[in-house]
């Protein structure tokens, strides 16, 4: 039987151990943390429990589609429900918006609180569809970076329906095209941050991200975030996969130019096929101990982080949904001092999540554990301690007065992640969530392929390599990995 190792416990480290398996790899997992999930784990803070990364599930499909792929019941697993309010928008001049995942119903209430009109709304959308129906099989599920790929009828039809993407125009400049109102600009330029990206200057391409949203709709998973990480673990555990905790890859071992062994604790263990799960950047700069960080890689601009808040709330705000945003009253500022100043605006947009809403075990019963979060530049030796105590400040005061209560009084307990502690404790480079931002029309193709050409069985998945980062776009770099060992 052959021996794969993943580097990297990640949810893509973790769907690729498990679509090994069903290959008929031996399976070994080497994970320096304690727990498996990556960025998706979970934290308890005194009677409060916390998903400590990504909080938005959509396309739950492609959890899925593991299960199924091992001939499981998914359900017997992993259980999940849709939202009928996707998110909460609240402005400062005390319009709220609900983004319900009903198409319509949404139109019809962005029609009545902006000066938009329903119609546009629902063309907008459509145009989100027509991008995700041009770019799903080719660019998303399929590896950029082999000639195969290319050759297709599938290929042939999206690269004539390629004009369509709308790739040499920003977001801002497309949304701006389709609406007047700032609020609704505002609403739409948002997704941007989903990849860590700037509006104002990534491909209007990325318009594709709301029909994720509105047209296959936002969840939460029953067990709270983390139980995406968990039940997939113990799928690939079922497999007979074998996970190390605690176990810190220090190199990988090259012979002959191929990838042969990793050494963990000075001890060598050896493979047929190694794929890394760990940021691209710290594979290369930590791992393989002859290969330099590829110049393209090393030139990249990293995507955008985050200043997270764990916020345990004594009381409880019947106005907040599981999710809610709270806009900036200038969004090209705010991105200006995240990109080019490299610091944080003074007023910046907030995202309050709140799982208790949805599992009401996550808080004591009249109080609520409030994920809050903020983006904000990567690190690259910033002031963080002045910079996050002004944040900190300024969100209290932002969030109380749009709540009309002073929130500091209600803080009983506190954490805090910032982009210093998400590369220490993920192996994020500097603290990015998505590797490479994507504010270029041609990064897509400039994301390090899931193989290289240089190292004979080595692959890598996750977020900081092709297609991209978010939980659909890591499992489906797994699913690509996967396909190229066909």
């Amino acid at each position: 039987m052959s021996k794969a190792i993943i580097i990297g416990a990640g949810i893509a480290g973790i769907a690729t151990a498990i679509r090994l398996a069903l290959k008929g790899y031996q399976v070994e997992v080497f994970e320096a943390g304690s727990i498996a999930g990556g960025k998706l784990s979970e934290m308890k803070l005194n009677d409060f429990r916390f998903d400590m990364g990504p909080s938005l599930f959509t396309m739950p499909q492609y959890v899925d589609e593991l299960f199924t792929l091992a001939g499981k019941n998914p359900s017997d697993y992993f259980q999940y429900k849709k939202l009928d309010i996707v998110c909460n928008y609240f402005y400062e001049d005390g319009t709220r918006i609900s983004a319900f995942a009903d198409r319509n119903k949404f139109a019809e209430e962005m029609a009545a609180k902006t000066e938009d009109n329903a119609a546009s709304i629902i063309r907008f959308l459509e145009k989100s569809k027509t991008i995700y129906e041009i770019t799903n099989s080719v660019f998303l599920q399929r590896s950029l970076h082999k000639w195969s790929s290319y050759f297709s009828w599938q290929t042939f039809k999206s690269l004539i329906r390629f004009p369509q993407i709308d790739a040499f125009r920003s977001m801002n400049q497309s949304i701006e095209s389709y609406f007047k109102d700032y609020k609704t600009i505002r609403f739409f330029n948002r997704y941007a941050t989903y990849n860590g990206s700037n509006p104002y200057k990534a491909p209007a391409t990325l318009n594709v991200i709301p029909h994720f949203e509105q047209y296959f709709g936002a969840y939460f998973p029953v067990g709270g975030m983390y139980s995406i990480s968990s039940s997939l673990e113990q799928l690939a555990r079922d497999l007979g996969v074998t996970f190390n905790f605690n176990s810190y890859v220090e190199e990988i071992v090259l012979d002959k130019g191929r990838a042969k062994a990793v050494m963990v604790n000075g001890l060598s263990y050896g493979a047929d096929l190694i794929v890394s799960n760990m940021d691209v950047w710290y594979t290369y700069q930590n791992l393989l101990k002859n290969f330099a960080v590829p110049e393209r890689i090393q030139k990249q601009e990293r995507s955008s982080s985050a200043l997270i808040f764990y916020w345990g709330i004594n009381r409880s705000f019947p106005e907040l949904e599981m999710h809610n945003i709270f806009f900036t009253e200038n969004y090209r500022e705010e991105f200006k001092q995240i990109w080019e100043d490299k610091s944080i605006y003074h007023d910046p947009t907030i995202y309050v999540n709140i799982s208790s809403k949805s599992k009401s075990d996550d808080a004591p019963k009249g109080s609520e554990n409030w994920f809050t979060m903020i983006n904000v530049p990567s690190n690259t030796g910033q002031n963080w301690d002045e910079l996050i105590a002004d944040a900190r400040k300024n969100m209290i005061d932002k969030l109380s007065k749009n709540l009309g209560c002073d929130i500091s009084q209600h803080i009983s307990c506190e954490e805090i992640l910032d982009p210093r502690s998400i590369d220490s404790k993920t192996f994020s480079y500097q603290g990015s969530l998505y590797g490479s931002s994507s504010n270029s029309q041609f990064s897509a193709f400039l994301r390090h392929a899931n193989f290289t050409s240089k190292i004979e069985g080595l692959y890598f998945v996750g977020g900081s390599v092709h297609p991209g980062g978010g939980i659909p776009l890591a499992l489906l770099s797994a699913k690509i990995v996967d396909e190229l060992l066909n």
